[in-house]
């Protein structure tokens, strides 16, 4: 079985966003900024609907999402970083004038859908490609690349595994994909003496 990797280096992630942004796919831009900013599961993004992130009447993007997760059930919040709410802004303005209840990431092909699971993983693979990224990245790599980014900025790790909704560290430090140059970096870090 093939597992999915984070996208490790930064600037492969802003690669990513350009090389959406430089072909006009608004729409897979906001897919993969809020994918590599949420944490939320790719089937998660695709239910997003516009009245769940854009607050319609202050004609802005919401300062956080709430809802349910499809997979756990459990109800989360999700803040919105500048960049997620740029983006949604930047796709609502080039949208086809969607209604509060439209699907955010709406299928082109099949109006008022949602686009697919694997429409998702096409976006995300063409762009993994367009980059130099082969092999192991996934929708999926878009989460593990949320919490991989936040551990090297010093998050806490039970605080990404309580955003993640783990129970367990372990599955936590798998999503973390961290290599042995990260140990040897930690190792390298620390001088006490």
């Amino acid at each position: 079985m093939n597992t999915c990797e984070p996208i490790r280096d930064r600037q492969k992630v802003k690669e990513m966003a350009a090389y959406y942004l430089r072909r006009g796919q608004i729409r897979n831009y906001a897919l993969f900024a809020m994918g590599v900013h949420t944490a939320l599961r790719v089937s998660d993004l695709l239910a997003l609907r516009w009245k769940d992130v854009y607050d319609f009447t202050r004609q802005r993007a919401r300062e956080s999402v709430t809802l349910t997760e499809g997979k756990t059930g459990k109800h989360k919040v999700v803040a919105l970083n500048k960049t997620a709410a740029e983006a949604l802004e930047e796709l609502l303005g080039a949208a086809r004038g969607p209604g509060g209840n439209g699907y955010v990431f709406e299928s082109r092909r099949d109006s008022g859908r949602a686009i697919s699971r694997v429409q998702a993983y096409r976006i995300i693979r063409d762009g993994a490609s367009a980059v130099g990224l082969d092999g192991g990245i996934s929708c999926h790599s878009l989460r593990k690349t949320f919490g991989y980014h936040s551990w090297r900025r010093g998050v806490s790790p039970a605080v990404i595994m309580d955003i993640y909704n783990h129970s367990s560290f372990r599955v936590t430090q798998r999503y973390l994909g961290i290599t042995q140059e990260d140990k040897n970096r930690a190792y390298r870090g620390l001088t006490l003496l």
